[in-house]
Order: C-alpha cells, then structure tokens, then sequence
C-alpha cells in the first residue's frame, strides 16, 4: 500500500471555527488520516499532518484549500510568518510505496486543479520544481501577499498553474514535493527580536550556516519573548541538536538565555534518537533498540518473532 504525506499550511491561527473546518475539510475523505494539527496566534498560521492513500491525500488537500480560499482574506490578514497565500504551501511527502517521481506528478496534478477550478495561481517548488530558482520556498515567498502583483508582473515569475494575477484574497499557494523535514523552534530569554533576527542569520543555511536550515527571527508578543524559528529540511547534514548548540552558542554572544524549545508538528523517530544519542553519549545504540520499532518490525510479515536475551540485556533487567 502506497502512503503520502501532506502537510498544508493556512495563513490562519486565531480562529477556531476557521481552524475546525480546515481540519472536516481534510478528513470527510475517506482513507485520510489528520495525524497532527498546530495552530499559532503570533504567526497567525496554522500546520495540519495527514497521511493515507496519494488519490485520497490529494482530494483532502484540494477541498482544504477550497475551504481555505472561502473562509480566509489576506486582505485583512496579519502575522509574524511571511505567507503569500490562504493556503500558503502543501508540501507532499512519499512515506512508504511510492517514488519521488510519482509524488512529483501527483503536485503538479494538484497544482494544476486548483489554478483551474479555484482560480489560484500555483507555483511549484522543492523536487516538483520546473526551474532552479523556485526551488526554495523563501525565493517564492519573498515579497509576500502584498508584494504578489508587482512580483508576478515579472515574467520570470509567472506562476506554473493559472491566472497571471493573484486571487484578490486568497493570494497564490505553492505546492511541492520534499523529504520529511523537522520545523523547530527555538524561545530566547530576550524582548529584543534584532538578536533573534541576528541569531537567525548565523543559523540559516543561505547566509553561511548550517546546511539544510533555514531560520528566521520573530517577535512572539504572547509570551513576551522572541523566537528563531527553523525547518531543518536535511536532518542528514544537519540533525536537531546541532541546529540548538549553535544557537545556544550564538545567543551567549548576547548575553542571552534559552528559555525552551518546540517541535512543530510530527517529527522522523531517527531525529529524536540522533538527539538522545547525542546529549547522552549511547555508544553503540542502534534505532531498532526503541521498544515501538522493534515491535512495529516483529509486527510485520516475516518480521521478528523471539530474540534470544544476551548478558548485557541482563545486567540491568528489574
């Protein structure tokens, strides 16, 4: 069975009943499942996770953006999160038998349906990309909604779906194709957001810092502190606990604090293990030695059935 990821994103984080027909809009299809759902007043966005089979993922993430383009104006729209759309990105994930290449025909299937029967225009970006420079969400995004008329006036960015103009309300939604990526997000001890934006900077992958990051500063007023807010779109080249040593080290150049961290959304089990391996020291831990792993494989057809119980298992059995 082929299983897809997908993980929209709505410009839409402060009201609920917004928020509660996003989410019926994304599982009154059947075979989809909403796996995670966050919300965030500051941003003023919101991220749902659903999974299942690629026709039915694709027919959930079009009526979600239907949805969104009825119930969300940007016109009136505020945020700390760039966003150029009411449905701003839906990225589509290949988890489990299905290529690249297959995921990249569904976004350009779902790209295309929404420019026609929404009248939104649609770019694609990541692996579904028709040009190098629209791979990198940020380049698409620069500018913004407000930004959108004059940016697609341009004709190096018109978009590869629909009308040469934005929607009046519903602005333009990215779609693409990309490996699962951790959003995570880290609080400074600070009200200054200059140290958070300059943090960010040092961080991000484009101005010389880690690969595979990208990192911006925000202002979270809710909490009366400031924010460097990461997606680490290559957990290989750049695991979790690197991106927060360097941040940490980065802060105390400002003789500021961490106050705590989040992750966004559903994150890869290797990149909580990569952690723990890490901060702990484990030599010689191997993934399969979470308790939920080796039972998902002894689960499976000709999966594991018994193992024998070594001297180390022992030691420190209760």
């Amino acid at each position: 069975m082929a299983i897809l990821e997908s993980i929209p994103n709505f410009s839409e984080g402060r009201r609920p009943e917004v928020l509660e027909a996003l989410a019926k809009a994304l599982t009154r299809v059947p075979g989809v499942y909403l796996l995670d759902q966050e919300a965030d007043k500051d941003h003023n966005r919101s991220v749902f996770t659903i999974a299942g089979e690629p026709e039915a993922v694709l027919e959930a993430a079009f009526a979600a953006t239907a949805e969104a383009a009825r119930l969300i104006d940007l016109r009136h729209h505020q945020g700390e999160h760039p966003r150029i759309g009411a449905t701003d990105v839906v990225p589509l994930v290949p988890i489990e038998g299905i290529t690249v290449e297959k995921s990249v025909e569904l976004a350009r299937a779902l790209g295309e349906r929404i420019a026609r029967e929404l009248g939104i225009p649609v770019y694609l970006y990541e692996d579904a990309a028709t040009t190098p420079a629209r791979r990198n969400l940020a380049d698409i995004r620069r500018g913004e909604f407000e930004g959108l008329p004059a940016k697609m006036a341009d004709p190096a960015w018109a978009p590869d779906f629909g009308p040469a103009s934005p929607h009046p309300s519903a602005g333009a939604t990215v779609v693409g194709v990309r490996k699962p990526l951790v959003a995570f997000n880290v609080y400074l001890d600070t009200k200054d957001v200059k140290v958070a934006k300059a943090i960010a900077k040092a961080v991000r992958g484009s101005s010389g810092g880690l690969v595979g990051v990208k990192a911006l500063g925000f202002e979270i007023t809710e909490r009366g502190c400031v924010q460097v807010s990461m997606n680490l779109v290559d957990l290989d080249a750049t695991p979790i606990y690197r991106a927060y040593e360097l941040v940490r080290v980065e802060a105390r150049r400002f003789g500021v604090g961490i106050l705590d961290s989040e992750i966004v959304g559903l994150v890869p089990e290797r990149a909580l293990v990569d952690t723990v391996r890490y901060y702990l020291g484990l030599a010689g831990f191997k993934d399969d030695q979470v308790l939920e792993a080796r039972l998902a494989k002894a689960q499976k057809p000709g999966g594991v059935k018994s193992a024998a119980v070594s001297d180390r298992d022992g030691k420190n059995a209760g």
